[in-house]
């Protein structure tokens, strides 16, 4: 390794000295700085102690973070193939970008996924298509205790928040949901003069730590809300439950990157940090959500009330279901947030590991609803990865009524998928508060593209249900939707899936849902009856120790952790960036009980 540097070296300074010849004595001047810098460059790497692999290798060491800091983009765009790439691939990337600038997004000589592939899924068209729609198609949301109902667009602009996007991004998406008819959610960080510039239909995200209505001690603030919630442009106010990159965590806005902006949208003090709990406080069981839920309907004068969550327990879900039918109370709509969703940084295993796929959490959230008697009152939205025209017309079979989406809109904005969303050095200025990268984006010509991008994907996600011979998403159904099960055999969703009659889990339960049906309590949250059958038959066993650890054995009141439990995490590089080396001063890292708010999250 010493005689490749010692070579390098060599040519370079040999390069750099017939250079230098070639300017004469100012060129020799600069030479010799240069090296001068590059000499004390070298000793301090020499004598540092943090990285390992300077001080064995000065200055040629840092060849190392300099082709990872540029990996993502040579990643992107010379290694992986147009169907590849995660978390959107180069052809779902493309076809955003082509259709927000108005651009043909046509493709020829074929597709280049494997259809013969485990898992591919391909939609039936119809002998007999139909001409697409003359209008679009819009959902009415509003149950029978709404009094101001409202038509919905078949996609929308998911959840993110000022703060976490930077004004000229929000602007932008609200310019374009504007022009376009769509819903602007807001996110949970609060209701901004952003969200408001250009009139668009807003549903406003209330969050655990009630951003824009608390009081000043982070809980809920009733009259701020209703004051909020009366705007014109408020046309819904969605509960977030928890989000999809990360569900089951609370958050943290450092002091240093609150402004005097995000603290007047917040209603948070300056100087201090700011904390989103990982629950509600309003709220600790499915029946005092739907109270919350009817409570917030009373103040906004009717308007939807709604929340959105990604499922975790099925128990959950059936006690939400059986709290509605307690209480009589039943929320307008229900957003389901994909684990595969989430615009926010968060822990890599939660990323990967925590939290139920859209597809699975949509398909159970419909059922329960179907098998409680409660769909015909509630409208499904679906969110996480929904981009083209295909995906809302898959999410609608598997039984969503809309879509909301954020990547797909931040794409259309500007967004290139660096990843560096948490760490306010978006190159693009979607996702940061720093002035000089934010002014890149121009709000006026990325509006018109959101504008252009999302009706272009609505017009083919209507020209494909025509193309399967469907004049109304009323009329789709699970047949219509197959996936590959191994390389003879497709199956649609139809035979893949156990799908609910009306009224069934009333009457009786499916033997696969009897257990978590019968444990669902409108007192608690979380699977806490017991199973018999894998009790141990003597001694303290693993299941004993666990029943001993839940405190829910002998608290039956308690229905959630107390939220100073839960690990932390502070601040730090993204994965890519860590050294792998054990030297120097590293510090301690303290327990805080809270987590640093990722970016854009919502």
């Amino acid at each position: 390794m010493v005689r490749f540097f010692l070579l390098t070296l060599f040519i370079v300074l040999a390069a750099a000295a017939v250079v230098a010849a070639s300017f004469g004595t100012i060129g020799w001047i600069v030479f010799g700085v240069v090296v001068l810098l590059v000499a004390a460059l070298g000793v301090h790497d020499l004598l540092q102690t943090k990285h390992a692999i300077l001080r064995n290798f000065p200055v040629l060491g840092r060849m190392r973070y300099l082709l990872e800091s540029v990996r993502p983009e040579i990643q992107q765009y010379f290694v992986e193939r147009n169907t590849d790439g995660r978390p959107f691939d180069r052809d779902t990337r493309s076809l955003i970008y082509a259709r927000s600038k108005g651009a043909d997004s046509h493709k020829a000589f074929g597709t280049e996924r494997d259809v013969n592939s485990q898992g591919y899924e391909f939609l039936l068209h119809s002998s007999a298509p139909l001409a697409p729609p003359e209008e679009h198609h819009r959902v009415r949301i509003g149950g029978p205790d709404c009094r101001q109902p409202y038509d919905i667009a078949l996609m929308n602009v998911s959840s993110m928040s000022f703060g976490s996007l930077s004004k000229n991004a929000v602007l932008a998406m609200n310019k374009g949901a504007a022009l376009g008819g769509f819903v602007h959610a807001t996110g949970e960080g609060g209701l901004t003069p952003y969200h408001l510039e250009y009139g668009a239909d807003l549903f406003w995200e209330i969050g655990s730590g009630y951003f824009g209505c608390r009081d000043e001690h982070g809980r809920f603030a009733p009259e701020t809300f209703r004051e909020k919630a009366a705007t014109e442009q408020v046309k819904g106010i969605t509960i977030k439950l928890s989000q999809g990159a990360k569900p089951g965590l609370g958050g943290v806005l450092p002091a240093s990157k609150i402004t005097q902006e995000i603290s007047e949208a917040r209603g948070v003090p300056m100087g201090k940090d700011c904390i989103s709990p990982a629950s509600h406080s309003a709220f600790h069981t499915p029946r005092e959500l739907m109270e919350f839920v009817g409570r917030l309907r009373e103040l906004a004068e009717g308007k939807p009330i709604g929340y959105k969550f990604c499922v975790g327990s099925r128990t959950d879900v059936l006690a939400m279901c059986k709290a509605m039918l307690e209480t009589g109370i039943t929320p307008d709509y229900i957003i389901i947030d994909g684990s595969e969703g989430g615009t926010g940084a968060a822990p890599l295993e939660y990323e990967d590991h925590v939290g139920t796929p859209l597809t699975e959490g949509l398909m159970l959230v419909h059922n329960a609803l179907v098998g409680t008697g409660l769909r015909d009152k509630i409208r499904l939205g679906a969110a996480g990865k929904v981009a083209s025209g295909s995906d809302i017309v898959k999410r609608l079979i598997q039984g969503a009524d809309f879509t909301m989406s954020a990547r797909s809109m931040m794409m259309a904005t500007g967004c290139i998928q660096a990843q560096k969303c948490h760490t306010n050095e978006c190159p693009v200025g979607v996702a940061t508060q720093n002035p000089r990268l934010m002014r890149a984006l121009n709000v006026e010509d990325k509006g018109n593209r959101v504008h252009n991008y999302q009706k272009l994907t609505v017009a083919e996600a209507e020209q494909i249900m025509a193309s399967m011979g469907v004049s109304n998403p009323a009329n789709l159904n699970q047949r219509m939707l197959r996936r590959r099960v191994d390389h003879l055999t497709t199956s649609s969703y139809a035979a893949l899936y156990n799908w609910m009659r009306p009224g069934e889990l009333l009457e009786d339960p499916p033997r696969g849902w009897r257990l978590d049906w019968d444990e669902a309590d409108t007192e608690h949250f979380g699977e806490h009856a017991p199973i018999p059958w894998l009790e141990p038959t003597g001694g303290q066993g693993a299941g004993e120790a666990t029943r001993a650890g839940d405190p829910r054995r002998d608290r039956p009141d308690m229905a959630r952790w107390d939220e100073t439990s839960s690990l932390s995490q502070v601040p730090g590089p993204s994965r890519d960036e860590v050294d792998d080396t054990d030297t120097g001063n590293t510090p301690r890292v303290e327990s805080s009980g809270v987590r640093p708010e990722g970016r854009p999250g919502g």
